[in-house]
């Protein structure tokens, strides 16, 4: 394959060029003068053959993508009026506030890798670095045309500028995807699968010292040591004010963090770090700790009743957050911080550094917060997550039913739908155990208060174990019927399943094999 390639800067200079795509490192850098770039772009003849499916890697980990085919079309989501959308900041959850979503058939976008798959065999196209800006490959199934560009349009340089590093590779899947993390040299930075408990889809934000201690005593009768509980969002006086909400826990955290321990178990603790919740004491005492866009704070989305992006450049809201991780791990003794909402910190980039330089930044910013303690990064590009975070969410939040309502199916590629984590969890599963062990979300084996049919709680389950380095469930455990406690077991032994195979050809099914037997099922 032949990428053409050209280069504009905002005074009108422009360059061209070609380069063969060979197997292996492709690394086009560029001697440009000094000045501003407009668009780096490139194009690659492709032909989708016969039978043929293409992937493209979604925006973060919400971002609903599964293979398309030619007649495929990105859910478009702009059918909600534009005020309804400006409220709620729909547009803010992916890349809808730079990115075009075209409506018509056989036209796909998305980012760091993607590929093209025929029965078992793949070409794989992947970028060795994003700090200069996310590679964003656009695809026309029809045309036969994969457009490249690099999203770095802003950027001052002066001199060098690495305008494409591409990874190509043709082979089996395991072949493709191990020389891509071979060129990386990333490897997880845990092997450790996890089990556990996380108490948001149990009681969401419903929680005090009282439902938590009950559930770990619940927990305590399933778990193993080792296994994690996990205090997931209802905690704390409100995001961006990362104290304890003593109404609901007056002992503070440190005494459960301790029984959690004296079960034999890991305690877990949910932040969003880079969020402010509107009308938080952060935001009254701080306005200047806030990302300003134009003079006004970032609108990051409609959760919790609305809220805005911190500006990783300031050097006091950054030593708060330093505090808060210092707090959590070493005075209260967490393992493990899930972050959450991670998008928010870098939804812009600048003439200093790219939308993707930023995101990678505000990565390390993380990674050093937290030294070596575990990481479960969520809600974030997941390039910029490689080698940082031990374990990443690679779905949307599962639902208790099965795809939503039909009117959230009208706002983005990252609502909430169990349908839509199931299907990423399977194409994304490359990554597990690559990148970092990835998290599928939950699963349930309850029988009250979730709308899943037996048939979806199994496939749920069953993609979890199969697909997962990190297994949690969000149930009442001590509830659990001889049955349900019979699946969860079942669970734990298909974590130990070999040649699990993906058949997405005429409809979604999975084989593998577990201790000597031939099994498998079908999503659609």
């Amino acid at each position: 394959m032949r990428l053409e390639y050209a280069v504009r800067m905002i005074d009108g200079k422009s360059l061209r060029g070609s380069r063969e795509l060979k197997p292996g490192e492709n690394l086009i850098r560029l001697s440009l003068p000094e000045g501003v770039l407009e668009r780096v772009s490139g194009s690659v003849e492709l032909e989708l053959e016969e039978g043929e499916k293409f992937f493209l890697n979604g925006y973060q980990t919400w971002s609903y993508c599964p293979e398309y085919d030619k007649n495929s079309r990105m859910m478009p989501w702009r059918k909600l009026p534009g005020f309804i959308v400006r409220h709620y900041g729909i547009d803010r959850y992916g890349d809808y506030h730079f990115m075009d979503y075209p409506k018509k058939r056989g036209l796909a976008h998305g980012y760091s890798y993607c590929y093209f798959r025929r029965g078992d065999s793949y070409r794989l196209l992947a970028s060795l670095d994003e700090r200069p800006g996310y590679t964003v490959f656009k695809y026309d199934s029809r045309a036969g045309l994969l457009e490249i560009e690099r999203d770095c349009a802003g950027l001052e340089v002066k001199g060098d500028f690495p305008a494409f590093s591409l990874y190509y590779a043709q082979g089996s899947e395991d072949e493709v995807f191990d020389g891509w993390f071979r060129a990386l040299g990333i490897k997880p930075r845990t092997e450790e699968k996890l089990t556990g408990y996380s108490s948001w889809y149990n009681r969401y934000e419903n929680i005090d010292e009282r439902s938590i201690v009950s559930d770990l005593e619940g927990c305590a009768k399933v778990l193993e040591e080792g296994d994690l509980f996990q205090i997931d969002d209802g905690w704390q006086l409100g995001v961006g004010d990362w104290q304890v909400d003593t109404r609901k826990f007056p002992s503070g955290l440190k005494p459960i963090v301790d029984r959690i321990h004296a079960k034999g178990l890991k305690a877990g603790l949910w932040l969003a770090p880079f969020g402010c919740r509107k009308g938080s004491k952060l935001m009254k005492e701080h306005p200047d700790w806030l990302l300003k866009v134009e003079g006004k704070p970032w609108h990051c989305g409609c959760n919790w009743g609305g809220f805005y992006s911190l500006d990783i450049d300031n050097a006091e809201a950054m030593e708060y957050l330093r505090r808060v991780f210092d707090t959590a791990l070493n005075d209260w003794g967490f393992d493990l911080v899930k972050l959450d909402f991670l998008y928010a910190a870098a939804p812009f980039g600048s003439k200093k550094e790219t939308r993707a330089g930023r995101m990678t930044r505000a990565m390390e910013l993380l990674r050093d917060f937290c030294g070596d303690e575990l990481i479960l990064g969520c809600g974030v590009p997941l390039m910029p997550a490689f080698g940082l975070v031990d374990y990443c969410r690679v779905s949307c939040d599962v639902g208790l039913d099965w795809d939503n309502s039909w009117i959230m199916r009208r706002t983005n590629l990252e609502r909430v739908s169990t349908k839509q984590a199931i299907s990423n969890s399977i194409f994304r599963r490359q990554l597990n155990g690559r990148a970092f062990l990835s998290d599928p979300d939950v699963f349930f084996l309850r029988e009250n208060n979730v709308k899943l049919t037996c048939r979806e709680k199994k496939l749920l389950a069953d993609c979890c174990s199969l697909f997962g380095g990190m297994l949690l469930c969000s149930d009442d455990m001590s509830a659990y019927s001889e049955d349900a406690l019979k699946q969860y077991r079942q669970m734990l032994k298909n974590r130990e399943a070999e040649n699990i195979r993906v058949i997405a050809d005429g409809g979604l099914a999975v084989e593998y094999e577990l201790e000597g037997r031939k099994l498998g099922f079908k999503l659609k």
